[in-house]
């Protein structure tokens, strides 16, 4: 298991420049390799610079989009129209722009019921990566939040523990609501794990994080090491401590 790689830059623009770039040149190689590319998309506001980057030239025209197929690490229990809803920032960000085949786009049922939802979204992810035990996604992009959660793995809550299922419908007491995600074991299949953290509210959770003892009950992003790829985090400098 290779040692996560940690990435400074000056401010949260550059941090998504990063992300975008790198999902260029994952898309790329994938798709040499395999015809095709997997990527799960985080929500947040840096995740979200960087999709507008890349509906935008030249980074555009450098992903071959009929070979990207898009999903999603976690989802709020909303309709795709909610001002909520990841796949509606995703798709005033990216979608919309770049020209994706609908059927290469795999979102979470948000409107559903969130058990029914997490199970078919499962089913879904085990048609396409068939015959595999756990989703290898090319690239899976996470940010965190300044409680230490990331996708919908919030402290203390019951999906921190699963160890089977791909997808679950995750109880968040802070928002006394469910939320769709997918499991830590499923997440650290991905092949290429992308963190992207800015902003000087993040900065003492992250160290907790990275350095502070191991409590992923308390800080779920520490549940996060790939059994088989990379892990980067993107930091900019007030996220990192550096200001």
């Amino acid at each position: 298991m290779a040692s996560p790689q940690v990435h400074v830059f000056a401010d949260a623009q550059q941090v998504a420049q990063a992300a975008a770039e790198r999902f260029v040149a994952a898309a790329a190689a994938a798709i040499r390799a395999t015809g095709r590319f997997s990527v799960a998309l985080a929500g947040g506001s840096t995740p979200q610079r960087a999709y507008e980057l890349l509906a935008d030239q030249p980074l555009r025209a450098q992903v071959d989009w009929a070979h990207v197929h898009l999903f999603f690490g976690d989802e709020r229990c909303v309709p795709p129209t909610d001002p909520q809803s990841n796949f509606r920032m995703a798709s005033l960000a990216l979608l919309d722009h770049v020209g994706l085949p609908p059927r290469n786009v795999h979102r979470m049922i948000g409107e559903a019921d969130p058990s029914a939802a997490a199970s078919v979204y499962e089913a879904e992810l085990r048609v396409f990566f068939a015959a595999q035990p756990w989703p290898a996604f090319d690239l899976l992009l996470l940010g965190m939040g300044d409680d230490g959660h990331t996708a919908s793995l919030f402290p203390g809550s019951a999906a921190l523990k699963e160890q089977q299922r791909w997808v679950v419908a995750n109880r968040v007491e802070k928002f006394q609501a469910f939320r769709l995600t997918l499991s830590p074991p499923a997440i650290n299949a991905a092949r290429h794990i992308l963190f992207s953290v800015t902003g000087p509210a993040k900065a003492q959770r992250l160290q907790e994080v990275l350095h502070g003892p191991r409590d992923p009950m308390r800080l779920p992003s520490q549940l996060i090491s790939p059994t088989g790829g990379n892990l980067e985090w993107l930091l900019d400098k007030a996220a990192a401590g550096h200001e």
